[in-house]
């Protein structure tokens, strides 16, 4: 099989062709590919100046008047150095309305390798990148309208974060988060949004991220409480992740089904849907190596299972369309890059490297891991099952993680809503009488599927709505505590 990969002392005497789309690299022409065994991996070349790091400590610029300018609403951006040669970014803006009491919401992009700031500006931050790339303007339905949001670059080497680029597993580096947020909440800027309720919201690589975060969480809590583990617990009420991979078993067939049947047009024609099912249902095709990744598979047969799959389903699907979003011919320029701008402010907020989109070092070292196909549907369960409210949800438009697959992964859930979750018929899911998706729900637990957005749901509008504002209104109810509800 040609697709094999050797582990170990590797060498790539070919260079390899990487080049970043939106939030998943394409290796080779493949979205969401992997090295072959003579491939030279480029190295990212992204030096730091000399700097003063704290271990265990923040290092801050306080109101940069970058982005959020709406007037008295509190900012805060930097680093929470790990160790000496690790520094996560971050930056916090304070909710524009009672902020000492609103709940705190962390946000974290995909890829794996793939920066926070994307949920930023093109998507729910206080400003939005324009179409022209080169401004921003401030945004009225902003996720820190009523929340406090906390923006993290991870793992280390994404973003605007630096430093030794070790972590290669959602574990690792929901570890590393939680030692983030141990170092945030021990500054006495923040020490106060502690004991507020915390809320995870992050879309596509967080379909692991997010399940597999909030169940590190919980369990580090326990473990405070039994006094094996030295730390403050996180008050951890939700859970949001959109147009996430969670559960590639039950995803990727989904893939075969929205690209004949989907709410616009057919993305291949019928003979490349028929060569897609047999790679997917073929013996030791798909299906099967995906099985063998959950049944306790090497990183060698999880790796081996993302290069199969990527390659002979989910790339040959998308056909001349937009994998983020199917109305447009691939590349589909929205959401606008917003490269130039923000490294044009990065020293004024504080930021140490050049920004980048994502970073191949860190994509590599999960896919080597093989930390893709493995399966966070236990985890997200764990977390249902505790009693954190969690929402997913899915824009219409979006193939790379499509409604039909992440409607399949919620249905083979097992939690202890899930029965009276299958039993549900949809309902209409109205903003402003604007009926703009539908969604079940059973307990704290729901799922909602939006209608005319792509893959980075708040960054669309529909109908008569403006850009994110049905985001804004499903962010608040769920962040808040409260069931989703019509308006």
């Amino acid at each position: 099989m040609r697709f094999l990969f050797t582990f170990g002392a590797i060498f790539f005497p070919l260079l390899l062709n990487i080049r970043a789309t939106k939030q998943v690299p394409v290796i080779n022409g493949i979205i969401g590919g992997v090295p072959h065994s003579n491939d030279k991996v480029p190295l990212e070349d992204n030096p730091v100046s000399p700097v003063a790091t704290t271990p265990g400590k923040l290092r801050v610029v306080e109101n940069s008047g970058v982005c959020e300018t709406t007037p008295g609403v509190y900012q805060a951006s930097g680093y929470g150095d790990l160790t000496s040669t690790q520094s996560i970014w971050f930056w916090f803006f304070a909710a524009r309305k009672n902020p000492d009491t609103a709940p705190l919401a962390l946000w974290f992009n995909g890829g794996p390798g793939s920066s926070s700031m994307i949920g930023l500006f093109q998507e729910h931050g206080p400003c939005r990148i324009t179409n022209d790339s080169s401004t921003v303007v401030l945004n009225p339905n902003s996720w820190n309208t009523e929340a406090n949001v906390l923006y993290i670059d991870q793992p280390v080497g994404v973003g605007f974060s630096h430093g030794d680029t070790v972590v290669g597993t959602s574990q690792q580096a929901a570890s590393d988060v939680w030692k983030f947020l141990q170092i945030f909440f021990a500054d006495a800027r923040f020490a106060k949004y502690q004991p507020n309720p915390l809320a995870l919201w992050t879309e596509s690589y967080g379909g692991h991220y997010g399940p597999v975060f909030a169940a590190y969480f919980l369990k580090q809590n326990i473990a405070i409480e039994a006094g094996t583990v030295s730390g403050k617990k996180l008050n951890l009420k939700v859970l949001g992740v959109g147009n996430g991979l969670t559960d590639p078993l039950n995803q990727y067939y989904g893939y075969i089904v929205y690209a004949g049947s989907n709410p616009y047009h057919t993305l291949v024609s019928p003979s490349t849907i028929s060569s897609a099912n047999s790679s997917w249902s073929s013996p030791g095709g798909c299906k099967d190596q995906i099985t063998s990744c959950y049944n306790g598979g090497s990183d060698s047969v999880c790796f081996n299972a993302q290069s199969y799959c990527n390659e002979f389903i989910f790339s040959d699907l998308t056909g001349d369309w937009d994998a983020y979003d199917v109305r447009y011919t691939d590349p589909d320029p929205y959401p606008p890059n917003f490269f130039t701008y923000i490294n044009s402010v990065r020293t004024k907020i504080g930021a140490e490297v050049t920004w980048a989109q994502s970073n191949n070092e860190v994509y590599i070292n999960f896919a080597i891991k093989g930390d893709w196909m493995r399966n966070s549907a236990p985890d997200l369960a764990y977390v249902v099952n505790a009693g954190v409210r969690t929402l997913i949800f899915d824009g219409d438009a979006d193939f790379i993680l499509n409604y039909v697959g992440v409607e399949s992964m919620v249905d083979a859930l097992q939690t202890q809503f899930s029965t009276a979750y299958r039993s549900q018929t949809w309902t209409p899911y109205k903003v402003n009488g604007q009926v703009t998706g539908q969604y079940k729900a059973a307990g704290t637990f729901a799922y909602l599927r939006i209608y005319g957005a792509g893959h980075e749901v708040p960054a669309y509008t529909y109908g008569n709505l403006g850009y994110g504002q049905a985001a804004l209104q499903f962010f608040n109810q769920i962040t808040f505590g409260n069931d989703l509800v019509s308006t």
